[in-house]
Formats: structure tokens, C-alpha cells, sequence
């Protein structure tokens, strides 16, 4: 039975083959995910195996807040990062390009974020949330792209084609509807903070427990997004008190109607401050 995935909201990649990072990845996020695949070298690979194994010892990483991101099943990177994994207390594990439920048979024993970052990944999106071992799908919008032959998955005014917001629904839609997390994709524009602002509160408000970071400086902007206002928690607290003591399905509040979808998102909206109530 795996874990209910509770890492976030800002995870941070850092690439395998820079061991110096690693500490100070994990400290300046919610989790850290150690790249094995686009962020490393096909030359390096091999050295940032070895850097994983060779920093078990500084004791730098909690393996509850640390994912390991692996090379696409059916390559032989695949196989070298679960031979060295498998060495590791890390069983948190991202992989990349996934595009079916039959893969993810190759982790069995671990808890497993899937990459949808292809055609295929995002069609099938589905039934990989599915699978028992999967605690968490993701979406990458530039490797998508690129297994369309396309060129880039935004417009010039920096928003996403709509190829690109299919994609991401698609994914958030599979992952909740499995019961799954789903976790936003990462914004390469990183001296846009103003930009990634806007995409991480859409994340919040869309229902994506998380989102990615590939640089620190990301990390705070991310947390602020899915950091509830005083105003929103005064306003979710007074709103749910008001619904236990109409003690009906549907009531008036300050002249508006609400009913149970508009007391989930005051909920959603505790939960986010830390502030969760019983049965929620």
C-alpha cells in the first residue's frame, strides 16, 4: 500500500551530477527531485548515479522529501538508474516520458509520479493514474511539444497554445479522477517571476497540488500562490461556521447561495493554511 503523495507545493529540480546542490535544493523547497534524465548529460550520466550513492552518507536528504527522476523505460539508462536506486532509501521516483500503464510494471515497490510529456503519455494519461503504485502525474508541455514536431508550447504573449491547455487538463483530469495528485508543469522563463506568478495561482485555483521549479528562485513564488490571504481563511472559516449552524444542505450567506461544491473550496482553502477540519 503506498503513501498518500504530500510532498509540495514547490518541488525543485537539480541535476544529478551536481552533488554540491543537493542540500540546498532540499532546503530551499518543499521536495527535491535529483534528475538522472534531460538535466544531465548523456556523458554524465553515469557520474550522477554515482554522485546519488555517494552523498548517502552526509545525511544532506530525507528520503520523504526527496524524488528521484529516471530515464524513460525501454532505454538502458533506465536500467543502470534502478540498479543504482534500488541502493538508495529513496522510493519516491519520477519517470520520465511515461506513455503507458504496462511500463509502469518496471517500479513495482515504488511510488511513482508519471512524466505525461508525450502524445502518447497524455492520451493514455488515464490509465496510468490508474495504476495502484502511481501517487501523482505530471505534465511537461517543451518534451510534448517536441513529440508533435512542433516548435514551442507557448504563444508570443507567453500563454499556452491550446494544444499545450489540453494537455494540462487532460493530466489534471486523469489524476483527480483516479484520486491521485497532480503536479503543474515547470516555467522556463525563469526571470518572468511576475509571469510565474500568474501560472502558479491558476494552478491553485485549477486544483494541481503542486508545481515544479528549476531554479530556487522560483520556490517562493510558487509557495505565496498556494499560500491562502488572512482574508481568504477569515472568509472560508466564517462561510463553513455559517454552514454548521444552518445545519441544511443549501443557505444564504452574505447574499449569495451555497451549497456543498462551494464549501469543498472553502475546505480546499483550510487545508492549504494548515488550518483542516475534521472530516476534511
Amino acid at each position: 500500500m503506498h503513501s498518500p503523495f504530500t510532498m509540495g507545493p514547490a518541488l525543485l529540480f537539480c541535476p544529478a551530477d551536481r552533488p554540491e546542490r543537493f542540500g540546498k535544493a532540499s532546503d530551499r523547497s518543499d521536495a527535491v527531485i535529483l534528475d538522472l534524465e534531460d538535466a544531465v548529460a548523456p556523458a554524465d550520466k553515469p557520474r550522477a548515479r554515482e554522485a546519488i550513492l555517494e552523498q548517502l552518507g552526509a545525511g544532506e536528504l530525507e528520503p520523504s522529501r526527496t524524488i528521484v527522476r529516471v530515464n524513460p523505460v525501454g532505454t538502458p539508462e533506465f536500467e543502470l538508474d534502478l540498479e543504482a536506486l534500488a541502493k538508495t532509501p529513496y522510493r519516491t521516483v519520477m519517470l520520465a516520458k511515461a506513455e503507458s500503464a504496462v511500463q509502469l510494471k518496471a517500479l513495482e515497490g515504488y511510488q511513482i509520479i508519471a512524466l505525461c510529456e508525450t502524445a502518447a503519455g497524455i492520451v493514455n494519461a488515464a490509465a496510468i493514474a490508474a495504476e495502484p503504485n502511481v501517487v501523482g502525474l505530471m505534465w511537461g508541455a517543451e518534451d510534448l511539444l517536441a513529440s508533435l514536431g512542433g516548435l514551442s508550447s507557448r504563444n508570443d504573449d507567453g500563454g499556452y497554445r491550446a494544444v499545450a491547455l489540453h494537455s494540462r487538463s487532460a493530466v489534471l483530469l486523469a489524476a483527480k479522477a483516479a484520486g491521485k495528485e497532480a503536479i503543474d508543469s515547470v516555467y522556463v522563463n525563469i526571470p518572468d517571476l511576475e509571469g510565474l506568478g500568474v501560472e502558479s495561482r491558476d494552478a491553485v485555483a485549477s486544483g494541481f497540488g503542486a508545481k515544479a521549479c528549476i531554479h530556487p528562485n522560483q520556490v517562493a513564488v510558487v509557495r505565496e500562490a498556494y499560500a491562502p490571504t488572512p482574508e481568504a481563511v477569515t472568509g472560508a472559516t466564517e462561510l463553513l461556521d455559517a454552514a454548521a449552524a444552518a445545519g441544511t444542505g443549501v443557505f444564504q450567506f452574505k447574499g449569495k447561495m451555497i451549497d456543498g461544491p462551494i464549501l469543498k473550496h472553502a475546505e480546499a482553502t483550510l487545508r492549504r493554511a494548515g488550518l483542516a477540519r475534521d472530516g476534511t
